[in-house]
């Protein structure tokens, strides 16, 4: 599984990748807004991370006719040869993916939740399909039995292209866990979840043992 990180903050992002596992980063209008974002910045921002990360970095479209997203999705992906296009699943967005796709450009069609959308953002040229998961988990269903068949439906066919899955809204450890199991390609996380999959009390506790040992050698 590859990790991408869910966030528009540099210095997140500079720090995933200072571990060595950053493999690409997802943005979206909520997460650009969060960091006091406004639009005369937003293009060179996204030109920032690129720099940053080493990977897809996917923009979002905010159209909602074809026209718009493709107009959008085309600028977007002249900023940098790692921008990725990201467009939600729906009608207009399937027809823009169809034409981002005819021109060469990889899209990531977000705000997934069904198998049968999976199948037709596969279909229509989607790069990258994201299917969520805690936004099931908040309305009390089960996000990672559906990340499963979304998993297992593209799975069984050839699209012609490559298609990956990004376990999106993932939560908390378990969540990647389940996703890995189940065989997503990405886990696309927030920094403070990235964080606690490094995190284990049993390895803190062996470190705390590992030095107080150590100052004894020390003393000795």
């Amino acid at each position: 599984m590859k990790f991408f990180l869910d966030t528009a903050n540099l210095d997140e992002i500079r720090e995933a990748a200072s571990w060595g596992v950053l493999a690409g980063v997802t943005t979206n209008p909520t997460l650009y807004a969060r960091e006091g974002g406004n639009l005369q910045e937003f293009h060179a921002h996204i030109v920032k991370i690129c720099e940053i990360a080493d990977g897809p970095v996917s923009a979002e479209t905010v159209s909602l006719d074809r026209d718009g997203i493709i107009a959008e999705g085309v600028e977007l992906a002249a900023l940098h040869p790692n921008v990725v296009v990201k467009v939600p699943v729906m009608p207009e967005g399937l027809a823009a993916t169809k034409a981002l796709f005819d021109r060469g450009i990889s899209v990531n069609m977000t705000l997934c939740f069904t198998v049968p959308q999976a199948l037709l953002a596969a279909r229509a040229g989607a790069a990258y399909v994201s299917p969520f998961v805690g936004r099931f988990d908040d309305i009390s269903e089960d996000g990672i039995e559906h990340l499963a068949n979304v998993v297992q439906a593209l799975g069984n066919y050839d699209f012609g292209h490559q298609v990956e899955v990004i376990a999106a809204s993932v939560r908390h450890p378990q969540h990647v866990l389940q996703s890995a199991l189940m065989g997503a390609d990405i886990a696309t996380v927030p920094m403070a979840t990235l964080e606690r999959c490094v995190k284990h009390p049993l390895t803190d506790r062996g470190i705390k043992s590992f030095l107080a040992d150590w100052e004894k050698v020390k003393n000795s």
